[in-house]
């Protein structure tokens, strides 16, 4: 069976994030996957610790010739997940009737090298106030040498899709309700 759904679109549209949800998620979720295509044609994803500012994804690396640089000199599209796993439950009364609560977001986009200078300090000063705490460990603020050291990314969205899986009051879990999907379990009573 061939999938016809458009790229960007869910099938389960009781499950869909809103946009502003979406976003919401990319502004704080903590760290993120980038999928790229290299010129052999495998596919390489990588984890990223990133921002989300002026409906853009950023994120950088050191400025060494690796296979994720190779690979967005090779191939401009890309696509860059974030997730956060909530508590497992039952639903059912087999085993396999387990499922957990979840927020997903992907967006798939063309990632572009920053070179402009005001750009790559924006970045910086927006990761450095995401991932370090306010007084920075009582360092000097705002110094940033290694900007040249690093190659700044941004990621332009075609499409953005947020995905999410809410935990069920314990009423709609097991043992108090059973919603398994299970072929022939009420046989089996």
């Amino acid at each position: 069976m061939t999938d016809t759904t458009p790229r960007g679109q869910l099938k389960r549209q009781d499950k869909a994030m809103t946009r502003e949800e979406a976003e919401a998620f990319l502004s704080s979720a903590f760290c993120g996957r980038t999928g790229t295509l290299g010129p052999d044609g495998y596919p390489y994803v990588v984890p990223n610790l990133f921002t989300w500012q002026g409906g853009q994804v950023y994120l950088h690396t050191a400025r060494y010739e690796g296979q994720f640089l190779t690979n967005v000199r090779f191939h401009e599209q890309v696509s860059f997940e974030v997730d956060e796993p909530g508590e497992i439950f039952p639903y059912g009364h087999v085993e396999c009737d387990t499922s957990v609560s979840y927020r997903s977001v992907i967006v798939f986009g063309r990632i572009r090298i920053v070179e402009d200078m005001d750009e790559k300090v924006r970045f910086y000063r927006a990761f450095m106030t995401k991932y370090a705490p306010e007084d920075s460990w009582g360092r000097e603020k705002d110094s940033l040498p290694r900007v040249n050291g690093t190659i700044v990314y941004a990621i332009t969205p075609e499409s953005i899709t947020g995905k999410q899986g809410h935990l069920p009051g314990l009423s709609d879990r097991w043992p108090a309700k059973n919603d398994t999907a299970s072929p022939g379990w009420q046989k089996r009573k």
